[in-house]
């Protein structure tokens, strides 16, 4: 009977070899899917608003007064039991102006408003667009997968260039 052979240190050495790259890929991948996670869920909080608009109140609001952060203006119904309201207040951005007329939705429970429609909804995927990017970067460097990164950096800059276009 032959005895058993210890192991060799080079067969040692490839099993942690790949045992540690498994791990950078495990780790980077789902630092990678983490990104994509808060992109998501980043945008879905606005997105839903503008998105599932069934059963919402919809209409327009005319911006009458800015601050730093917000503006405010009358609310105009369209859509079957919406109430006119005196004064809404959205999100001051550079997409919203004074003096201009946006179609939005009343988030449910307030007298805060989103813009709806294309604009609306692309404006909405904002931080999802930036975690493409950033994703894409842990995915080229971490993954080694450049063709999966161009099509995350591709998509990212696809959609924040549409809501650019749109806005």
């Amino acid at each position: 009977m032959i005895p058993a052979m210890p192991a060799t240190p080079t067969s040692s050495r490839q099993a942690s070899l790949v045992a540690l790259r498994f791990g950078r890929l495990a780790a980077m991948a789902t630092v990678a899917v983490l990104i994509l996670i808060a992109g998501v869920w980043g945008s879905w909080g606005t997105a839903q608003h503008v998105m599932l608009t069934k059963g919402r109140e919809r209409g327009t609001v005319e911006v009458t007064r800015c601050g730093a952060e917000t503006c405010t203006g009358p609310y105009t119904p369209m859509s079957t039991g919406s109430t006119a309201r005196k004064s809404v207040v959205i999100e001051h951005t550079v997409a919203v102006r004074r003096g201009r007329t946006y179609d939005v939705v009343v988030k449910p429970g307030s007298d805060d408003v989103v813009r709806s429609g294309p604009a609306g909804i692309l404006y909405s995927w904002v931080p999802m667009g930036g975690a493409l990017l950033l994703a894409s970067v842990v995915v080229a460097g971490g993954l080694r997968r450049t063709r999966l990164a161009w099509g995350l950096a591709g998509s990212g800059i696809a959609l924040l260039t549409a809501v650019f276009v749109t806005i």
